[in-house]
Parts: structure tokens; sequence; C-alpha cells
């Protein structure tokens, strides 16, 4: 099962701009190595090219001893037993769980495919990760965290030698985490490589054997995990040291509520719910994946049926029915699946911006010029790193795409503020300039609500968490009583 790997003097360019500087290093079997970096440091790239999805411009890997072919593709590299796991889902959505296992792998019987073989390897590969679900069911049925772990039952039914994991527990709960983790302990029992790139560095620092640090395009450390902290980790990947993550809470607000739900109810998700939040707080919503908090919302702008509930916005009545109507009345919302509902990624900059308040650019023709200046004050103010502003939003960075997204739901100047997943996916230098722009909102007088799987980022930031299981609001904590422990028994029921 053990494969041996090595980098020499690997570049990458796009065009004229490089985003690898002669990167080398070795890497040895049966070890799980973290691979940290900021977005943009050149991780992701770097693992394209070693899974095969990418060929570099200069350099060459070196598979067991052997240099590998500059051509092949994913399907040799997976040949060779290295398998990648993207960040962001590449599955079918219109294929079952069964087909995307085996799609391009397909099991033959004779002229025929053999379904019943793949059905029970799918079977199989989906018991391993702890997801009990009929394989032919559709991708597009499950939700975001059952497709994060589809997509590692996939690598697994493909007995990879060297497994690549990128954000690979972003949207898992603590359960299906912990179960990862068991599985990552088998798989390098048996001799597999593991590379590990996650931005959460309690997880890093847990499972991990060595870290390698990245910093625009170039290799800057590499250190044995125990050697070093958390904290270091931080460092070495921002390149100077980092102040605390989460800004300091400002005081509880206690005027009349900005937003009020009464009653809320989303067939299959959500049952009766009942909150307010306030001008100038920060509201949490925590809870396990498939407590209804993203569907809550949704419901709530109009994006899924809704059979109850009544909406006010600053103690007037209102009617939602669609996101625009939310929009109208000064409440926005920043979907978690970024690249799906959250940008049009092969927009550019300009219009994936803009498109939310069109109208302030259009009377009645578009005035581009107004946008772009629009588009450089929004750079500049979310700190979005860009070459050019005449890219596609594709061409940025996890992170950046994250501040993209959030200037575009920012942008129509909302009253209330929704920011589901903010910091998904996204390292730890620009979960610490979302923190403080979260904060800056709330300081401007804004009401923010933020849904999140991460227990520290509700802690950290919230003044009030509300906790949902099941479809049901069982509490709403008070920042003095705002620990790990409080949440998780109230999540999981346990109280």
């Amino acid at each position: 099962m053990s494969v041996a790997v090595e980098f020499r003097n690997v570049t990458k360019e796009y065009g004229p701009v490089r985003v690898l500087h002669g990167v080398g290093f070795a890497l040895q079997p049966g070890r799980v190595y973290g691979l940290l970096g900021e977005n943009g440091a050149g991780k992701s790239t770097l693992m394209k090219i070693l899974a095969g999805y990418e060929s570099p411009t200069t350099g060459e890997i070196l598979i067991d001893g052997a240099v590998r072919a500059p051509a092949g593709g994913s399907r040799a590299a997976e040949a060779q037993g290295i398998v990648l796991i993207h960040q962001e889902f590449n599955l079918a959505e219109d294929l079952t769980i069964a087909q995307n296992i085996f799609l391009g792998h397909e099991i033959r019987k004779g002229l025929f495919l053999d379904d019943r073989a793949m059905r029970e390897q799918t079977r199989a590969a989906l018991a391993k990760v702890g997801l009990p679900l009929d394989p032919d069911t559709r991708v597009r049925k499950l939700i975001v965290a059952e497709k994060q772990l589809v997509e590692i039952a996939r690598a697994l039914a493909r007995h990879a030698r060297l497994l690549i994991m990128d954000e690979p527990t972003a949207t898992l709960t603590p359960g299906e985490t912990e179960r990862l983790f068991a599985l990552m302990a088998g798989l390098k029992a048996a001799g597999v490589t593991i590379i590990y790139i996650s931005h959460k560095l309690d997880e890093v620092e847990r499972t991990t054997d060595e870290v390698i640090v990245m910093r625009d395009g170039q290799l800057v450390a590499r250190e044995a995990t125990a050697s070093v902290t958390r904290r270091q980790m931080a460092n070495l990947m921002v390149g100077r040291e980092l102040a605390d993550l989460f800004p300091e809470k400002l005081p509880a607000p206690d005027g009349a509520p900005a937003m009020r739900v009464r009653g809320l109810t989303v067939p299959g998700w959500a049952e009766d719910i009942d909150f307010e939040v306030r001008r100038g707080e920060i509201l949490g919503f925590a809870g396990l994946v498939g407590a209804g908090r993203t569907e809550l919302f949704e419901g709530l702008l109009g994006l899924r049926p809704r059979t109850a509930g009544e909406l006010e916005l600053a103690g007037q009545p209102v009617q939602v029915r669609s996101p625009r109507d939310a929009a109208r009345h000064g409440l926005t919302y920043l979907s978690e699946d970024r690249k799906g509902k959250g940008l049009h990624v092969h927009f550019g900059l300009r219009p994936n911006l803009t498109l939310m308040a069109l109208e302030r650019y259009a009377s009645p023709w578009l005035r581009p010029a107004d946008e772009e200046a629009a588009l450089r004050d929004a750079v500049q103010e979310f700190g979005i790193r860009t070459g050019s502003l005449e890219v596609r939003a594709s061409s940025l960075s996890g992170g950046n795409q994250q501040k993209l997204a959030l200037a575009k739901v920012l942008h129509p100047g909302p009253s209330v503020v929704v920011l589901d997943e903010p910091t998904r996916g996204v390292d730890v230098g620009a979960k610490r300039e979302i923190y403080h722009l979260v904060q800056r909102l709330a300081a401007q007088g804004l009401a923010v609500i933020v849904i999140s799987s991460e227990l520290m980022e509700l802690i950290g930031l919230c003044h009030r968490v509300a906790v949902m299981r099941a479809g049901r609001l069982q509490t709403t904590l008070q920042a003095p009583h705002l620990t790990e422990e409080e949440l998780i028994v109230h999540a999981t029921g346990t109280r």
C-alpha cells in the first residue's frame, strides 16, 4: 500500500503569473502530513499537479523513485494510487451515489455493467465513512455534509496509496469528524500516505506527523508536528506574529429588535421557530448537520417553501417570498455553498459584486465605470487579493472568493445580514479578517446572524447562540454560558 513521493524544483505559471516557485520536498510512506498555508499560498495547485489535474511548468515529480511522465492526467495518477478529495465537490448531481463512486471506473460483467457489484461496494465504502444511504440515491438530494462523505467514500473505493484531503471536515459534525480520524489512523497503519490540508489547526495538531508550510508559492517550513504549537503554525503561515483571532466583544445591545420571527415552519426541516435579533447584535445558530439551521433561513428568505411564520423588520410586518423581496426590505443572506449559490464563479468580479444592487448602476443604461469604482472600493475594504480586476471569480483562492461573496451580500446596504458558514474553507489569516469584519458590521448597527459548525467561532464572536436540534429550537444561550460543553449537550439532546 505504501508510496514515496518527491517534488523536485516544481514551478507553475498561469500566463505571466507564477504561483509555484521551485518547490521541492519528499514524502515518506505511511505518514500523515499537514500541508498548511494561507489561501493563495499554492497548496491546492501543488496537490492538483500531484493528482494529475495540472502539469508543472518546470520541475518533476518522482513516484517510488521513478520520474512521472508529464502527461497522463488524473486517471494515470489514480492508477498509481494517488487520489485527491477536492475541497469543492466534484460530483455529478444527477447521478446516483454508486454511479458517482464508480464513474470512469465502472465494474463490468461481460459487455454489461455489474450494477449489483457496484452497489455492494458502494454500501461498503459508505459504511466506512458512517453514511447509511441507499447507493441509488441521487446526489442532488444530499445535503452538503453528505456530499463531503461521498467524496471521501469515492476515494476509499479507488484503493488509494496516497490520499490528499483538502478541508475534509469543513462540513462534518464532531461525530463524523471523529469517524474520519479513526479511518485515517487505519489507513496510516496500512501504509497509506495522507496529505491533510486544513485551516483547523487543532485537527492538524491532533492527526499529523509533520507539518509542511507554504507561503506565496514557496516552501517556508517543515517541522515535526509535536515540535510546533498552533500559534507557531499560524505565524509561519502568515509570515508575521498573528494577534488574537477574535476581536474583543462589544457590549450586548438592548434596543428594539431589528428582526423578529414568530412560528416559522419549513416542512421537513424546521417547526414553530421563534427568535429575534437586535441592531448591533451578533446572534449565532448552532446545531448538528441536519438540525435545520440552513433550511430555516432558506425558508425565511423564500428559497424553499414554508407553511407558517411571521416576520417583522424594524417593527413592521413584512412579506418575503423571494431573496429579492428580502433584499428590498434590508435582509440579505450569504449561502454556505459559496460556488453553487453564493457566487457566479464564471462571471467577472464586477458583475458578482453589483448584481444584487444593479438598479444603482443602471438609469437606464449600465454604467461600468461606476461599477468598477465600487469594485475597487470593495477590494480595498474587504482585502480581496487579486492581480487584476478583470479576472473571473473562479480564479480567486477560496478565501478571496469568500470575501467577494461577503462584499456582494453587503453591497445593497442591508440592516440584517445572515452569514451561513462564513469561514468555511478559509485560512487562519482570512478567518481573523472575517471575524473583525463581522464585529465591524455589528458596530455599525447591523444585526448579524452567524450560522456555524465551528463552536469556538460562535463562542468567540456571538452575544447569544440559539441551538437547534431536529428542526426545533432547543435553547438560546447568553455569552456568559457559552461553552463547547453547553452547546454540544443541547445540540445532541443529552441535557
